[in-house]
């Protein structure tokens, strides 16, 4: 599990005093799996209002002075504060934001983290988030979840539901701008095992295909949806010659707080 046993220890003391108005998002809680390949330099808190960054803050703050750390706050904005966490020789960076509380899914719960945001979220974020800036750690990330989540043609057909001011097509432009990258840059990531950059590559653009090929035989009024497969009980790119209902997959959209696949009236749909 790629978190540093600091960052471990700093979320089993947050979980202490647990609470829903914040969430772990970003590449710690990508990386929460234990088949994850990057480690992640800081802790992304997610807050659904301005508000309740300046109270999550607040109380947490409060926490792990009790529990004998230093914070010492970097950056303070509506909705946004930054803090380097430390105790004795080891630190991290921590930072609470406002997000929006549009999602997919629910927030999940883990024992040690608190609330996650869902990987399928984390996911559809990181695609976004390549398409916005070109960082080497989100080109490391999202060739993680096109393996380990979810196909990159699903993500990019979902994320346009997310941004409306893109479509499919138009976010795969930005994201084809990216992945010219040389082996030294990812040389200052801490990665849990060697990037090889040419075969990486070959992956990325044989998936920029893949997505380009999806988002064009898809119909468009489906566009900024997953696909959910109902025996199957998880996303899935869908076949384009066959209609969903007999593929036993229905689409599913995002909403304020997430909301879980309607099961029960997929099948029905499908039978």
């Amino acid at each position: 599990m790629p978190l540093t046993i600091f960052q471990r220890t700093l979320l089993a003391d947050l979980a202490q005093a647990p609470t829903d108005e914040r969430y772990l998002a970003g590449g710690a809680a990508m990386h929460f799996a234990p088949n994850s390949t990057r480690y992640s330099d800081d802790l992304d808190f997610f807050h659904d209002s301005e508000a309740m960054v300046a109270s999550a803050f607040g109380q947490d703050r409060d926490t792990l002075q009790r529990a004998g750390y230093d914070l010492d706050v970097e950056l303070t904005l509506p909705g946004f504060v930054r803090a380097v966490v430390r105790r004795g020789e080891d630190a991290t960076r921590v930072d609470w934001a406002h997000d929006s509380a549009w999602r997919f899914m629910p927030l999940v719960h883990d024992s040690l983290g608190g609330w996650l945001l869902h990987p399928v979220d984390l996911a559809i974020n990181k695609v976004l988030a390549l398409a916005g800036r070109d960082e080497p750690r989100d080109f490391v990330d999202i060739l993680f979840v096109h393996r380990a989540v979810l196909a990159l043609a699903a993500l990019c057909w979902a994320a346009a539901g997310k941004d409306p001011g893109l479509t499919p097509l138009s976010l795969l432009e930005l994201l084809k701008r990216h992945g010219r990258y040389r082996p030294e840059d990812f040389s200052r990531l801490l990665l849990a095992e060697p990037f090889e950059l040419g075969s990486a590559k070959k992956v990325w653009l044989g998936a920029l295909a893949d997505a380009e090929a999806f988002a064009r035989a898809r119909p468009p009024h489906e566009s900024g949806c997953l696909y959910y497969a109902t025996l199957k009980e998880r996303f899935v790119v869908p076949r384009h010659d066959v209609p969903l209902t007999e593929q036993g997959i229905v689409p599913h959209y995002g909403e304020p707080g997430g909301v879980l696949p309607r099961i029960a009236d997929a099948r029905i749909e499908g039978s």
